[in-house]
């Protein structure tokens, strides 16, 4: 799943017992377009705003591809839930693109905006804003029609496994990068989970290969229409050393605090991260 970016009420616990399987039974009542709508429209979605939490996210992507460090032939994005925001900056440089989540619907979200159906996302404002930090006089639409193209699959995925897209998966394995978006925190009992998640995602990439990671910070809980989901928190110093243990060398890694202004009732966040990591070779 991909997530995003007032405590619970008295007597209203998540939707979710301790354990992968109770996890992905919560799942079943996830609303994609009341995520988007919590997360991705005003004022969340508002990216006039400098310190907005778009802006911050978009400009941490941006900045890390620009270096040129992360690229190559194939990218898999893990738990991309309904979103693809998070591409929009990596598809000038990798040529074979997977998306992947765990449940259909959010699978079915990306295929309507891959193949321009009625009823899609629009992320036009998104990709506007990607083209003016990039600075490359590129049109919003050239970078969607890129995309496009350049996504090659959707596909089923379960972090929870230790082969997370399955026996004889089309996907072009190992890949050269990884992006992953608030999915490992909200998908993950505890930390434990959390750990052997990464693990497990860590295995689809080679060695050498780069990670790029953003999510929540000390969130516990979010809205996407009628499921109230549970999250594990972790805070930036749980992120690096899941990262290390994982066999990772930390390359980058900042934080962004969410304003009380974007503090919506949607969730509990208090933040995000942004963690640029690289495969050690021999890992």
């Amino acid at each position: 799943m991909s997530k995003a970016d007032p405590k619970p009420a008295a007597g209203m616990a998540p939707d979710s017992d301790p354990g992968p399987a109770a996890v992905a039974s919560a799942y079943q009542r996830f609303e994609p377009h009341a995520y988007l709508r919590n997360n991705y429209a005003p004022p969340r979605g508002d990216l006039s705003r400098p310190d907005g939490v778009g802006p911050w996210k978009l400009r941490c992507l941006a900045q890390t591809f620009a270096t040129g460090e992360v690229s190559g032939h194939s990218l898999i994005d893990i738990g991309s839930g309904p979103t693809i925001y998070q591409l929009l900056s990596a598809c000038a440089h990798f040529e074979d693109i997977t998306l992947t989540d765990f449940l259909e619907v959010n699978r079915q979200e990306l295929r309507l905006w891959l193949r321009e159906e009625p009823g899609a996302f629009d992320w036009s404002t998104y990709s506007r804003h990607v083209c003016l930090i990039e600075g490359k006089g590129e049109s919003w639409q050239e970078k969607e029609l890129q995309l496009r193209a350049r996504v090659k699959r959707v596909l089923h995925i379960d972090v929870h496994q230790p082969q997370p897209l399955g026996a004889g998966s089309p996907a072009p394995l190992p890949a050269d990068a990884l992006v992953s978006t608030f999915c490992l925190e909200a998908v993950s009992p505890d930390l434990a989970s959390f750990q052997r998640a990464l693990d497990h995602i860590t295995t689809l990439l080679r060695p050498g290969g780069h990670l790029l990671l953003i999510g929540a910070l000390e969130e516990s809980w979010y809205l996407a229409g009628e499921a109230r989901l549970a999250v594990v928190p972790v805070g930036k110093e749980e992120v690096m050393e899941a990262l290390v243990r994982s066999g990772y060398e930390v390359r980058d890694l900042r934080t962004y605090v969410m304003p009380a202004c974007l503090q919506t009732g949607v969730d509990d966040v208090k933040g995000i991260f942004f963690a640029w990591a690289q495969k050690k070779v021999g890992m």
